[in-house]
């Protein structure tokens, strides 16, 4: 990657400015300048780069603390901790009344910056089309724009809102996991285990919230609620497995088994959710979201449960429950999770501390049977051993300090808060569309009229600064029914609800029109 600097840097001019050499280093800087850093590690880094990619070469004297405080406009202090850290690091080297100097890349294999990138266009190129043994790229998935905090009006499902994340709480368990009796604890290598006690934590604070009681060898940790996902379907799917998904339905967890077996059938839902058919008879597995039904997001309730569950043990069915997002449930206590009427051990939960934290955090955890667990963590070894364990014992202070219990209150009110303006904005500004917004979710399932085009009114939305997603992509079949939207509402501010509507309902004008 180019920094800027394509010539051994001539550093002794560096003190009369303007000069090339404040112009190179100043862009330099500008590059790594990413917020919420400190100066000093963005310093660092720059220096760092420019050293291990061969823009400053070995020997080579690095401006005075003073000079290159006064390019980069910050205090000379700032620069001289960076370069003793560096000195400390062996990037740099200090000579008595010399000044910094490079030390040198380390290892002989660097690569140079301007050598050639292999060429696929070579005729003994590997033809890898050939070797693909799937194309998980071809397959239908949910897209969300990468620069989406740049829009006004978010309407993103899954997304991190800074305003409402615990930032003191966790940093404060992030500190506490780094103690130097925290780190002998868990810098070991786990292999296929988990920090015990996270597992603990979960018993104790997460899972009697969902009615589940589970010893700790009927627990596994995963990189989020996808992984769990992964795990499950690589241990217990072939190519002849028979599998049931809600339709409309969550499309990774349609992908994941698709990539196991061609036997993934779309299964009806209703306003209670999964409906109990015929096709349930079929299917050797059934991967549904009672809580929170993926994405009308309708509550199932007991009696179908109890129904479900009669079905399952009477084809011999196992069912793959994904309790996403039922933490702010408020009639919790009265439908608790699928799994907490399970008997017979037939249904495998998963679950994740993500949706409630934030999505770049990566924690989940599977409820199975001891001796599903047992392979589930051998699978799991082969892919990453296991979750990092830093990572883990900071969720296990988050939610033995009470700060878990204590957010979940807290969100549960903000998000209450947003979901009643956005009822109120959608009855305004959208009068043709009906929708389902359920209890304790974050997201509402939106119904245009059956001409209306999803995706056109998510295109033209964007330019008026809307982000939404279109409905169709959570239906199955080559034809879906487009005239559908998601709308999620944790990622937007609360005061911007209401003129994101009516911007989106400018949208829908200019399309009508």
């Amino acid at each position: 990657m180019e920094h800027g600097i394509s010539d051994p840097l001539r550093v002794e001019a560096l003190s009369s400015a303007p000069s090339e050499e404040t112009v190179i280093w100043d862009a330099l800087f500008r590059k790594f300048s990413h917020g919420g850093r400190s100066l000093q590690v963005q310093i660092r880094q720059m220096i760092v780069a420019a050293i291990e990619e061969r823009r400053l070469p070995a020997a080579a004297r690095m401006p005075s603390s003073r000079d290159l405080a006064a390019i980069l406009g910050v205090a000379r202090n700032t620069v001289v901790l960076a370069y003793q850290q560096l000195v400390d690091e062996g990037f740099l080297e200090s000579r008595e009344r010399s000044g910094y100097f490079v030390k040198g890349v380390f290892g002989s294999d660097a690569r140079e910056p301007d050598s050639p990138s292999p060429r696929a266009d070579r005729p003994d190129s590997p033809d890898w089309s050939g070797r693909f043994t799937m194309l998980p790229s071809t397959r239908r998935n949910i897209v969300k724009t990468k620069e989406w905090l740049s829009y006004p009006y978010p309407f993103l499902y899954g997304q991190f809102d800074p305003g409402l994340f615990p930032t003191n709480d966790w940093r404060e368990c992030a500190r506490g996991a780094l103690s130097v009796l925290e780190i002998h604890n868990w810098a070991r290598d786990l292999v296929d285990g988990d920090d015990p006690e996270l597992i603990d934590q979960l018993r104790l604070h997460v899972l009697p919230r969902r009615g589940i009681w589970a010893s700790p060898d009927e627990i596994i940790v995963t990189i989020g609620a996808q992984q769990a996902l992964y795990l499950l379907a690589r241990l217990l799917m072939n190519a002849r497995s028979k599998v049931g998904v809600e339709d409309p339905g969550y499309p990774d967890a349609r992908n994941i088994f698709s990539i196991m077996t061609d036997h993934v059938r779309g299964l009806p839902v209703d306003a209670d959710g999964l409906m109990i058919s015929e096709g349930l008879a079929e299917c050797n597995y059934l991967y549904v979201t009672p809580g929170h039904q993926c994405p009308t997001t309708v509550t199932m309730p007991v009696e179908r449960r109890k129904e479900l569950l009669d079905v399952a043990s009477k084809h011999d069915l196992i069912i793959i429950e994904d309790d996403y997002e039922t933490e702010f449930l408020p009639n919790s206590r009265e439908t608790p999770s699928l799994k907490s009427f399970d008997q017979a051990g037939r249904v495998l939960y998963v679950g994740s501390l993500s949706k409630v934290l934030a999505p770049g955090l990566r924690l989940g955890y599977i409820i199975a049977p001891a001796e599903v667990v047992r392979e589930l963590r051998a699978l799991r070894r082969l892919m990453l051993r296991h979750p990092p364990s830093n990572n883990q014992r900071a969720a296990a202070l988050f939610l033995g300090l009470g700060h878990y219990k204590a957010h979940i209150r807290r969100l549960g009110a903000s998000l209450g808060g947003r979901a009643t303006q956005l009822d109120a904005a959608i009855k305004k500004h959208l009068p043709d569309f009906s929708f389902l917004l359920g209890e304790g979710v974050s997201s509402c399932w939106l119904k245009g009229p059956d001409t209306l085009d999803g995706q056109a009114l998510a295109a033209e939305a964007k330019t008026l600064g809307v982000l939404v997603e279109a409905g169709d992509i959570f239906f199955m079949g080559e034809r879906p029914p487009k005239n559908y939207l998601r709308l999620g509402f944790s990622s937007i501010p609360a005061e911007r609800i209401e003129p994101g509507i009516a911007a989106l309902a400018a949208a829908y004008r200019r399309l009508k029109g």
